[in-house]
């Protein structure tokens, strides 16, 4: 293995389920990733190999048929399958905040319900908050559900949903006053329902609808698409917890968890870029040498290895964070902002090793370079971790004059 990107004390079993992993995406993925992103296809195949190894089921207690790991053995898995292609660590993470947000909020039935199916792969998860006009903004969220006697009606428009088409259950973060005078604060009044549907596209169940995949820039092979309630019906006990008004905080539970998993896709991509940035600075030959030993390029290497392992150590210490049961919104918006920005730095500079080769789509790093923009701005932009991290270290340190 690598001597970047190490982690200390994992436990035997951490260390096998890694190396299977990283195994799988050395054989099953990095072969065929790119050919599959340039015709934006859904990785069936590694999706079905990743189901047979029991990933979807990694975090999800023993008790529902799963592994019963940790955030961190998740992130480190992460960390590998991104390396390998992006995409596919996208088509992991969505489900897993959906069986994250079951796990910590879900009543019994709720569990027992989705937990053992999701850990299975059977039943893939995608979760919503997003909508067409507010970004960043989830207070502003105009997506209603109105109580009609034991269901609720739910309308509006949703945006950005990963596994959007190939998902089976939808968690949707949606506005709901029942039991909520005006004047409550937006993040109060706020509900998610658990929303069950047929995978694919167009209306995939009375009221809801799918219109398409989103064509994209990068990230492609995962399906990103629009979600449309129009009079969609959902029964009471689909409420995620039972309980009304509660959505806000359990979406950021979930959302705490993502970025710690985006931070890792970070630290995944820039350790593929280092990896084809010193392989080709050492196999180029330029002034009668490989590129490798000229001083710039050192330098360029250096760089980048420094950012490889700071962007990692920072992204274990979040994810030991969560699993300790503290707190760990300030280390997660941390991690996720400088993995996210180190990552888009790493990436170009391999980008300019490779000089025009970069430029052709026959070389990998021509994909991580329309790849990495993406974490830029996923489960957060980089301009909302600085307001979270920014408020948090006022909330530590403040000045008692």
């Amino acid at each position: 293995m690598a001597r970047l990107a190490r982690t200390a004390g994992l436990t035997d079993i951490q260390q096998e389920i890694l190396s299977t992993v990283r195994d799988f995406v050395d054989k099953e993925i990095i072969p065929v990733a790119t050919e599959l992103e340039h015709r934006d296809e859904y990785p069936q195949q590694i999706v079905d190999g990743l189901k047979e190894l029991g990933l979807f089921g990694l975090m999800i207690p023993e008790a529902y048929g799963g592994l019963g790991e940790s955030l961190l053995t998740y992130a480190l898995c992460v960390e590998e399958i991104a390396r390998g292609w992006m995409s596919v660590s996208g088509i992991i993470n969505t489900h897993f905040i959906v069986a994250y947000m079951l796990k910590q909020h879900g009543t019994q039935e709720q569990k027992d319900h989705f937990l053992p199916r999701m850990a299975a792969g059977d039943i893939r998860g995608a979760f919503s908050m997003s909508e067409p006009g507010l970004g960043s903004d989830v207070s502003a969220i105009t997506s209603k559900a109105e109580r009609d006697g034991e269901e609720y009606v739910l309308n509006g428009q949703k945006m950005w949903l990963t596994n959007g088409g190939t998902s089976s259950l939808v968690a949707v973060l949606v506005r709901s006053d029942e039991g909520h005078p005006e004047g409550t604060a937006p993040h109060k009044s706020m509900t998610t329902f658990l929303v069950e549907k047929e995978p694919g596209f167009g209306e995939v169940r009375p009221g809801l609808t799918i219109p398409g995949k989103i064509d994209k820039m990068g990230y492609k092979g995962v399906d990103t698409t629009e979600l449309i309630m129009d009079g969609l019906r959902i029964p009471a006990n689909r409420v995620l917890g039972g309980v009304t008004g509660r959505g806000f905080y359990q979406m950021m539970d979930g959302v705490e968890v993502g970025r710690v998993n985006v931070a890792a896709r970070g630290c995944g991509v820039a350790q593929r870029a280092f990896e084809l940035g010193v392989q080709y600075a050492q196999q180029r030959h330029t002034f009668g040498k490989p590129i490798a030993q000229h001083q710039a390029i050192q330098f360029k290497l250096a760089e980048m290895g420094t950012k490889v392992e700071a962007a990692h150590a920072m992204m274990v210490n979040a994810a030991r964070k969560k699993d300790s049961g503290e707190r760990n919104d300030l280390e997660a918006g941390m991690a996720k902002y400088l993995a996210s920005e180190y990552c888009k730095e790493v990436v170009e500079d391999a980008f300019r090793i490779h000089g025009g080769y970069g430029f052709s789509k026959e070389y990998e790093i021509e994909r991580l370079y329309r790849e990495a923009p993406m974490l830029l701005i996923g489960e957060g932009t980089a301009e909302i971790q600085k307001m979270i991290i920014g408020r948090r270290l006022l909330e530590e340190y403040r000045f008692q004059g």
